[in-house]
Parts: structure tokens; C-alpha cells; sequence
């Protein structure tokens, strides 16, 4: 797949696109629905969850509905999101994609590689058009700095993604803490390396996922990153750092003060442009795919 250039500033030319959200958790209400709803590429349509009374707390400030059924869903969109834990999403989203709906996909695909492989099998058999929610690749800083990562000459990499989510909150769901940093953080900090260093071959994996894990990347060009990741330290703010090393000054990478409501309109206008064009962007479900296989490899070894 290609990737598609999109201005969020510019008017849209088309129809909104019709999206049903399925999950109705803090990340659904704080992000989905409210970025849906705003358009104007997308109108919120629908909102189903397993409980009743949330998905209509998710629906009703976004005038959207909160339907009983996922088959009423489906009925009434043309793409659907989903905020629900990875097994959730793998079991829903290839029946979405057998509907002929788009998908917009959290990461993981599913819990483990099997899962999203079945996705990835629907999604290209049915040939419909997916997108991952990887929040920072849709920030305008982010994309400023791959476009200068491409042009070094890179000798080593080193990473971090650390938050302290895990120790308490809404975001220490049962999944999470069951799983740990690296299917909940792994896909950000892998996918980010992958694209400013270069396509990662192997990943290895040392520590426990559910307090500090530590990834030693090696890349296609033979260089060396590594990779820390944790969801259970106590930091002031959540960081993402990638700094990146050879002949010239070191390149950095620094999350901590994105904001990142500058993603959401970037988000939104390429996933409606993907499903108006048919046209899948770079990070859509084989780019989760190729994740999900990093982090195989990298809780295996």
C-alpha cells in the first residue's frame, strides 16, 4: 500500500463517511467518539458496547446512536472503529470486514500473532480498506523527524516509551496488566524505530513485559537499536524518546510535550480519504502484522 498525502486544512470535497465505534472505555470516549463526531470527513453514526448504559454515554454527546446489536452496527456505517482490548477486536473486525465495511484498528491486531493474521486474512479478503491508530505517526513534529531520520547516515539507535498507566486508573484495564508494555506500548516504540532506522528483521526481548521489558532490534541495513518499554514507573509525564547516532550530530526524537490534539485531524482526514479512494495508507493492517510478528519474536526469545 501507498502512502496517502491529505491537507486536514484543506475543505472536504465528499460525503462524511458513516462510522460506527464499537467500545465504549475511556479511550472510546476520550478519542473515538469525540474525533468521529467532529468531522467533517466522518459522522459518528453508531456506538455499540457489551454494556447498554455506556455505549449510550458514549453515543448521546455526539448525537449518535447507541445500538443493542453489532449486526445493527453494521448495518448502518460504512466503517468501524474499534476501542476494545485486542482479543475483542480480533474476534469483531474480520466480521466487519466480511460486511464490505473499513476499518479503523487499535493495536495490537489481537493478543497474539495467530489472531492477527486471521484479521489480515479477512481484511484482504474482502478487500476493504484499514488503518491503525499509531497516535504520534499522525503528528506533524513526528513526521518532520522521519523525514530527517531517512536522510542520515544511522550507525545505532536507542529508545524509550515509559509511563506509569499500569500502577492505577481507568488505563490499567485487565488486558493491560495482564499483557504489559510490550502489546500495549510495543507497537508505537517498534513501529517509530522501524520507520526512522529502517525495516526491523528480528527483535529480542529480556525482562517482564508487566514491569520493564528491554528489545534489541537489528535492522534489514545491519544496524542495532534498542527498545525500553515499561507501563508500571512512576514518571511525571508519559516519554517517548528515540535518539539516533552516527558520523553527524545525534538526531532526537522527544514525545513528552506533543500535544497531541494536532493528530486527530490528520487521523481522521486520511482514514475518510482511504475509504472515499479505496486506497489503504502505509499503516494499515499489514504494517500491524508486521508489528504484531516483531513482538513475537521478541517474547519468544
Amino acid at each position: 500500500m501507498t502512502a496517502i498525502e491529505t491537507d486536514a486544512a484543506q475543505p472536504w470535497p465528499h460525503p462524511p463517511v458513516k462510522v460506527g465505534l464499537v467500545g465504549a472505555g475511556p479511550w472510546a470516549r476520550a478519542v473515538h467518539a469525540r474525533v468521529l463526531a467532529a468531522g467533517p470527513e466522518t459522522r459518528l453514526t453508531s456506538v455499540w458496547a457489551r454494556r447498554a448504559e455506556a455505549a449510550r454515554e458514549t453515543a448521546e454527546p455526539h448525537g449518535a446512536a447507541a445500538v443493542t446489536r453489532f449486526e445493527e452496527l453494521l448495518d448502518g456505517c460504512e466503517a468501524v472503529a474499534f476501542a476494545v482490548p485486542p482479543a475483542v477486536q480480533a474476534d469483531l473486525a474480520p466480521l466487519a470486514a466480511k460486511a464490505g465495511k473499513a476499518l479503523l484498528l487499535e493495536k495490537p491486531l489481537g493478543v497474539d500473532l495467530a489472531s492477527a493474521r486471521r484479521l489480515v486474512d479477512a481484511v484482504d479478503e474482502a478487500g476493504v480498506v484499514s488503518q491503525l491508530v499509531l497516535t504520534n505517526r499522525y503528528h506533524p513534529v513526528t513526521r518532520e523527524f522521519l523525514s530527517r531520520a531517512r536522510e542520515l547516515e544511522i550507525t545505532g539507535a536507542r529508545s524509550c516509551l515509559l509511563h506509569g498507566a499500569f500502577l492505577g486508573g481507568e488505563f490499567a484495564t485487565t488486558w493491560r496488566l495482564e499483557h504489559g508494555a510490550l502489546l500495549d506500548l510495543g507497537p508505537h516504540l517498534l513501529d517509530l524505530l522501524d520507520a526512522a532506522v529502517g525495516p526491523i528483521v528480528r527483535v529480542r526481548g529480556t525482562g517482564d513485559p508487566r514491569r520493564w521489558i528491554e528489545l534489541t532490534c537489528e535492522h534489514a541495513d545491519g544496524v542495532v537499536s534498542q527498545a525500553s518499554l515499561s507501563g508500571s514507573v512512576h514518571v511525571e509525564q508519559g516519554s517517548t524518546r528515540i535518539e539516533l547516532f552516527g558520523p553527524q550530530a545525534p538526531l532526537v526524537y522527544d514525545a513528552t510535550e506533543l500535544d497531541h490534539e494536532e493528530t486527530w485531524s490528520v487521523l481522521r482526514r486520511e482514514f475518510a480519504t482511504a475509504v472515499r479512494t479505496g486506497v489503504s495508507g502505509e499503516l494499515d493492517v499489514h504494517r500491524g502484522l508486521h508489528l504484531q510478528t516483531l513482538m513475537a519474536q521478541a517474547s519468544e526469545s
